[in-house]
């Protein structure tokens, strides 16, 4: 384990002990420029700054709106995957495709689906009657419903990924359980709430945990499609800490910004492992 744990001291604790400790500096952005030490003059500007306020609240919503829609899709996809047996090997290889879809040509993909006035979508809503002009729906340019938008390529990006963990669980779920719990007469929905979900409780809590955190850092798919705007409205915390460090030249806030995301991305995990998976903890 020696040459692993050499390549994850170089490669990832000491630059993330470097990225922490530069949350405390005020740093120039031009190289060889001095350090000032300002303590926790950074935590302070970040939590007082309403931009960072703002990019936090739409990271949440972004989150926990592609997670949501993931899950249940994803659930219920691997659900009759199960059903099917062998016989949807076909259906799941094919369903599997948009992984192999790299993140940059989905949003370019989407954007000239979803583009106003002469996008895909709009154009087929407006030939089947649904709209009345190809333009009455602005998705990536209204700032009511942008963020939603641009939250539409990651599901369809990703769902295939929490399909294929649950349909995984699935499988080793023991059926002699299920089939007991059909002789004694629980109806499907009883069996799906009392067995099969406690069961796949381990995995369900990878799963959101992964695509949870992988959400929330969402980056390249917003800024093909929108840049973070419009007027901010897509500007989540990925976006704001990179124009923090690029845009403003202010890598000691934007450390300050990482930090605190890297924290709260923490404490989510401990608490989906906690909650959901519940190690040690018997399933009722």
């Amino acid at each position: 384990m020696a040459p692993a744990a050499l390549f994850l001291a170089v490669f990832v604790l000491w630059p993330l002990v470097r990225f922490v400790s530069d949350s405390f500096f005020e740093i120039s952005p031009f190289a060889g420029a001095g350090r000032t030490f300002v303590g926790f003059a950074n935590y302070v500007a970040a939590f007082g700054s309403e931009t960072f306020q703002s990019a936090s609240l739409r990271t949440v919503v972004y989150t926990v709106v592609v997670v949501t829609a993931e899950f249940v899709l994803g659930l219920a996809v691997a659900l009759l995957f199960t059903a099917l047996g062998r016989r949807s090997a076909v259906f799941r290889t094919i369903f599997m495709y948009p992984l192999m879809i790299a993140p940059v040509v989905a949003g370019l993909l989407w954007r000239f689906l979803l583009i106003d006035n002469f996008g895909i979508v709009n154009e087929l809503l407006t030939r089947v009657g649904i709209l009345s002009d190809p333009g009455q729906i602005a998705w990536l340019s209204d700032p009511r419903i942008a963020l939603f938008s641009v939250a539409v390529p990651d599901i369809w990006l990703t769902t295939s990924f929490i399909t294929l963990v649950l349909f995984a669980g699935l499988q080793n779920i023991p059926g002699d359980v299920i089939e007991a719990a059909r002789i004694d007469g629980a109806r499907y929905p009883r069996i799906l709430f009392s067995i099969i979900l406690p069961l796949l409780r381990p995995v369900i809590a990878v799963a959101l945990i992964v695509r949870g955190i992988d959400a929330a850092r969402a980056f390249d798919i917003i800024l093909i499609q929108t840049d973070g705007g419009p007027q901010n409205s897509t500007t989540t915390l990925s976006l704001l800490i990179y124009r923090t460090m690029t845009r403003f030249g202010d890598p000691g806030l934007a450390s300050a910004m990482g930090t605190v995301y890297l924290v709260a991305m923490l404490a989510v995990a401990i608490a989906a492992v906690l909650l959901i998976w519940r190690p040690g903890g018997t399933a009722r």
